[in-house]
């Protein structure tokens, strides 16, 4: 599975899972998102079938609502979710290492 790119449209059904959900708040304009994209797609094939990695773009309008509810401020902002809760979170630039760990302690 890939990185997802989530809407609002589909944010809610991929929450829908036992798995944890590791969200990575960005915009294209922010350089240490820039930098993390890559180190995302490493974590996420580490990952695969132990949690879903996704992203929403903050920049799109319909997708501020989503940065409001929680509570994003500064980006990139990376929350793991898991049964429809926010369980963890990190600020800034982050390594494959640290995502994966950010997200394995809630298997």
């Amino acid at each position: 599975m890939a990185v997802l790119h989530l809407t609002p449209e589909d944010f809610d059904k991929t929450l829908e899972t036992d798995l944890p959900v590791l969200v990575d708040f960005w915009a294209p304009w922010c350089g240490p998102c820039k930098m993390i994209g890559p180190e995302l797609e490493k974590a996420e094939a580490e990952l695969s079938g132990k949690a879903i990695v996704a992203k929403v773009n903050v920049d799109e309008a319909s997708n501020k609502g989503l940065a409001a509810k929680y509570g994003v401020r500064s980006i990139p902002n990376l929350v793991v979710i898991k049964n429809g809760k926010e369980v963890d979170r990190g600020v800034g630039f982050m390594d494959k290492a640290q995502l994966v760990e950010l997200v394995s302690k809630h298997f």
